[in-house]
């Protein structure tokens, strides 16, 4: 069926209806379809719209309040969550905390999940590492007010940061545990940047509902010599970040 300005519901597609609603209401917001005030239009009237019943846009719209995309007020209807996104910047001096000074309160990073394991084809390249070598894998958490903002899986050689899971659980801070290393400074040597849905460990994670996308940067920083030192890849809620590539000279 489709649907003049909001795309096609696809009914055998494999992707739940409630799913493909809450992509176009989230896609509808950035075209006008809440009023001044913030307010979607009422149940009825959106499932007339997309042509699904008031169950299918009932359960979109709760996923969307859970993501923080809406919020719902008892009484007076479901509205648009007008929190600004966080402005990311990524650029030669791309540190978390210094990035979103001025933006968040409270910045902080949780250790999810570390293991030294053997470099991949991938990560040895990337690392200059033979295929492999011990590296130390770490999957982290960002959070900027209490609000997940990106999950990250980075990897570091095994031998010269033996150890930086301990400093990384102690300062929630990849630029404090590289210090108590030996590393003074960094810097950023590439940066991909591409966008998809995202997956479980993203929905659970961030605190996301399905169907919802996240940024993904793929980047690698060196020391000052040049000298490989932490590949990642790190996931960004993006109903919640803007990434700036090319403004994060910050100190």
């Amino acid at each position: 069926m489709a649907i003049k300005g909001d795309g096609v519901i696809e009914r055998r597609s494999g992707i739940a209806l409630w799913r493909q609603i809450a992509d176009r209401i989230r896609l509808g917001l950035n075209a006008g379809l809440a009023g001044p005030d913030g307010r979607l239009p009422p149940e009825i009237a959106l499932a007339e719209r997309y042509g699904v019943n008031r169950h299918t846009v009932r359960a979109a719209i709760s996923a969307l309040v859970q993501e923080g995309v809406l919020r719902a007020e008892q009484g007076r209807g479901t509205f648009v969550e007008r929190r600004r996104r966080l402005a990311y910047p990524i650029g030669v001096r791309t540190r978390f905390s210094a990035g979103l000074a001025g933006q968040a309160r409270d910045r902080r990073g949780h250790l999810i999940e570390h293991a030294e394991e053997p470099a991949s084809e991938e990560v040895a390249k990337a690392l200059g590492l033979g295929v492999g070598a011990s590296v130390i894998r770490l999957e982290t958490l960002a959070e900027a007010d209490g609000r997940p903002v990106s999950r990250a899986r980075s990897w570091f050689d095994g031998v010269r940061f033996r150890g930086i899971e301990q400093h990384f659980a102690e300062t929630g801070s990849i630029t404090a545990s590289l210090l108590a290393l030996g590393v003074e400074d960094y810097f950023r040597h590439s940066t991909i940047v591409s966008a998809r849905h995202a997956d479980s460990e993203d929905l659970k994670d961030l605190a996301l509902s399905p169907g919802a996308i996240v940024l993904v940067t793929v980047a690698l920083n060196v020391d000052a010599e040049g000298v490989p030192l932490q590949y990642s890849e790190t996931r960004f809620a993006a109903d919640r970040v803007e990434l700036h590539v090319g403004s994060g000279d910050q100190p």
